[in-house]
């Protein structure tokens, strides 16, 4: 059988470790071919000596030139190179079949877009991608016939209970959310917590910006928008309920009344997996579920209480660039938080305004992308200043 050439973006980061982790899994399924990260080289030196990737990309000129002298001395070292060509370039190596896009942010789009047109399948876990260029990429995709399997546990989960399915049968989607930290939290002191609580997610373990956008309920508005992209539904035909337990990952209702849930342990090796063993299953690492004893619980969204959502909804409602825009605000207000620059009640607020001062355009080209989401964070420190 001949081994799936594997290109991971962002693997240093959580998601690109657990993919690495299923990879080291199946040696007889998949090869390493080319690697990349931000700044941590001294964990990208460790996965090179052991998957002996052909190519790797850093972020800076300057990152690439000092691990190009850390690897001298090593038999067969990987070519080096950095930044938005450097990521173009690690999807674009021969032999790779498959690329895993972990990386956060919009910095996902152009790569991603790349391996589309060079003809890869798409193992999807940056939502951004779709966030600000979702008819772009989607277009792209049917236009070279390119499978985009989701790796979002919400969005694997409506991929697996979709297979087989006609659209038209489908009623509406439901994406399960935890909550965050403060599902239980009144709204009215959320205006005083720190930056340690809103990092202490209850259920998964993510990056710091995911997490925020998990505490907020950002996260869950662009997986709507990201669902909408990626299963050609309507915004109103996609639903979201909080489910604190964080075991139904998603549902399908049908129109015959039916509703379908894909359950399990909030273990991301298993969407993983399900992309990179498609159309097989694969073991991914994560133990058998036992399901004895547990109380699942659901409830509605407090939109009040979670802004956020609402503005990823109203933003898809606009088009075009605004979702765009609302990631870019989103952005730059998630890291003012981060930093203790501002209040976490003020993230939705620099996002809304941001959104209210931008007249959506359409989005043609990839520049009409790249400028929405310069434009999105321009304005936002601009809204964020006048606090």
């Amino acid at each position: 059988m001949r081994r799936k050439g594997i290109a991971i973006l962002g693997s240093t980061g959580t998601l690109g470790r657990a993919t690495l982790d299923v990879v080291r899994r199946h040696p007889e399924r998949f090869r390493v071919v080319s690697l990349s990260c931000g700044r941590n080289t001294t964990l990208l030196l460790k996965q090179i000596e052991e998957f002996r990737p052909a190519y790797v990309a850093v972020l800076s000129e300057g990152l690439a030139e000092r691990l190009k002298r850390e690897l001298e001395g090593m038999k067969h070292p990987p070519q080096v190179g950095h930044g938005r060509e450097g990521l173009k370039r690690a999807v674009s190596v021969r032999g790779v079949d498959t690329v895993v896009v972990c990386v956060v942010g919009a910095e996902g789009f152009l790569p991603t877009l790349e391996a589309i047109k060079r003809k890869k399948t798409i193992a999807l876990a940056n939502k951004e991608t779709l966030v600000v260029g979702g008819s772009l990429v989607m277009k792209e995709a049917r236009k070279n016939r390119v499978r985009i399997i989701p790796v979002d546990s919400e969005h694997s989960a409506i991929y697996q209970l979709l297979r087989g399915e006609k659209k038209r049968t489908v009623r509406r989607l439901i994406l399960t959310a935890s909550g965050g930290p403060f599902f239980r939290t009144p709204a009215e002191k959320l205006k005083d917590v720190t930056v340690e609580e809103a990092l202490k997610h209850p259920v998964w373990n993510m990056g710091r910006r995911i997490t925020i956008d998990s505490a907020t309920l950002m996260n869950k508005g662009f997986e709507v928008i990201e669902a909408r992209w990626l299963f050609g539904m309507d915004a109103d035909k996609i639903d979201v309920c909080i489910h604190p337990q964080g075991v139904v990952h998603s549902m399908v209702e049908f129109v015959d009344g039916s509703m379908l849930s894909q359950m399990g342990y909030s273990d991301m090796r298993i969407p993983i997996a399900y992309a990179l063993g498609y159309p097989e299953r694969i073991e991914s690492g994560v133990e058998g579920y036992r399901p004895e004893g547990v109380t699942l619980e659901f409830f509605p969204v407090d939109r009040k209480k979670y802004p956020c959502l609402e503005l990823a909804y109203h933003s898809l409602t606009l088009g075009g660039s605004a979702p765009a825009v609302v990631n870019a605000a989103d952005e730059v207000a998630v890291d003012m938080f981060l930093k203790g620059m501002i209040k976490f009640t003020e993230i939705p607020l620099i996002i809304e305004k941001t959104l209210c001062e931008h007249i959506p355009w359409k989005l043609l080209s990839t520049e009409d992308v790249l400028e929405a989401d310069r434009w999105g964070r321009r304005k936002a420190m601009e809204v964020a200043k006048r606090l």
